[in-house]
């Protein structure tokens, strides 16, 4: 299996201590899939807001047909988070 390495949580600062903290505070924890892009936080940012502009934003799909289009991705593509 691939490393790749990563911040923990506790040693973030800046742009990705905030990113966590939320994370934290949405979720009780920072997942694997934040945790791997730790070591460049702006395209975390970036990834976060694309995230939620095709979870939440305006479209023809209702918001549990968008999540179970993602399940069934993640399943596909062997994820298991």
């Amino acid at each position: 299996m691939a490393y790749i390495r990563q911040i923990p949580p506790q040693e973030s600062t800046g742009l990705l201590r905030r990113i966590f903290d939320e994370a934290v505070a949405r979720a009780g924890k920072v997942f694997g899939i934040l945790r791997v892009q730790s070591l460049n936080p702006p395209a975390l940012a970036a990834s976060i807001d694309l995230y939620k502009a095709l979870l939440f934003g305006r479209s023809v799909l209702t918001r549990v047909q968008r999540e179970m289009l993602a399940v069934v991705v993640s399943k596909v593509n062997g994820c298991f988070y």
